[in-house]
Order: structure tokens, then C-alpha cells, then sequence
């Protein structure tokens, strides 16, 4: 026995091909982007310690404690904010390749009211989304097939493989 087709594999591939080929050009530039970052960073917290360590081992040795905590913290400061760029960029960009997916597609948008009279019933009221997709209602429920829905959902999917983000090219 064979399973059914779902009608949407295609859209879902097609919208995962591109969402990982703009994934993958943000990833490139954003990751060149925090690499400096953080090397900058690091260059700071370095010579931050330099100069503590520089103010004297008795008098200084405190001092220069609490400097290295404050230089550790601001360039764990920097990484994050690195790192919310970093995503904020590619959730910019899965956004933009999704709508614009469905946007090549008239197709897609046929798929995606199927879905959502699948999923709510044939009385459902569909509307087209106006930045791509659509959305669903009944009373009482609402199914969100838009473009932006589209995207986060995927971005969500990654769960901690978001994680390798950060890791070294």
C-alpha cells in the first residue's frame, strides 16, 4: 500500500530549497560579519586585560579581576547582539524567499486554500494573504497559511539546529 501523495510536497520542497539557498547567502555574509565582530571583541577584552594586568599586582589584582569580568561580559554582549543580527537577518531573508516562492507560484496559493478547506473544512472562508498565502476561518478557528506563517514555522522547525549558527564555518 502506498502512501497518499500530499499535494503540497512540491510547494514544501520548493519553499525549503529556497528558504536554505537564502539561508545559506545570509549565512555567508552574516557569518563573515560576526566573525569580525567577535574578533573585535576579543581584541578589546584582550586589551582590556593588558591594561589591568598593567595597574600592578597588589593594587591592581582586584581591580584587574573585576576589568576582565566587565571586558568577558561585554564581549559575550556583543557575540548575542552578533547573534540576533545573525537571525534576525536570516529570518529576514527565509521571509523574503518564502514570499517570494509563492509569489513565482500561482499554483501555491490553489495548494495552500486546499490545505486550509483540509484542514478547517469546505465552508472555511479563505483569503489571500496580502504579502503571499492565505488564511483560513471558520468560526471559532483560523488557519494561518501566509507567507511570514510559512517562514516562522520553518525557522521554528530548526529548533537547535539554530545552534549552528554560531559554530565555525
Amino acid at each position: 500500500m502506498t502512501a497518499p501523495v500530499d499535494a503540497l510536497d512540491p510547494v514544501r520542497a520548493e519553499l525549503l530549497r529556497a528558504a536554505r539557498a537564502s539561508a545559506d547567502a545570509v549565512l555567508d555574509r552574516t557569518r563573515a560579519d560576526a566573525a569580525e565582530t567577535l574578533r573585535a571583541a576579543r581584541a578589546t577584552a584582550e586589551a582590556v586585560r593588558t591594561r589591568a594586568q598593567e595597574l600592578g599586582e597588589a593594587d591592581g589584582a582586584a581591580e584587574a579581576t573585576r576589568e576582565r569580568v566587565r571586558a568577558a561580559q561585554d564581549a559575550w554582549a556583543v557575540e548575542l547582539a552578533a547573534r540576533a543580527d545573525v537571525y534576525a537577518a536570516l529570518r529576514a531573508a527565509v521571509r523574503a524567499g518564502v514570499r517570494r516562492a509563492l509569489a513565482e507560484d500561482a499554483v501555491s496559493h490553489s495548494r495552500l486554500a486546499e490545505v486550509a478547506r483540509a484542514q478547517l473544512g469546505p465552508e472555511a472562508r479563505v483569503t489571500a494573504a496580502a504579502e503571499g498565502g492565505v488564511t483560513a476561518e471558520i468560526p471559532g478557528r483560523r488557519v494561518d497559511l501566509s507567507a511570514d506563517a510559512l517562514a516562522e514555522r520553518a525557522l521554528d522547525r530548526l529548533g537547535l539546529q539554530a545552534e549552528t549558527l554560531w559554530g565555525s564555518p
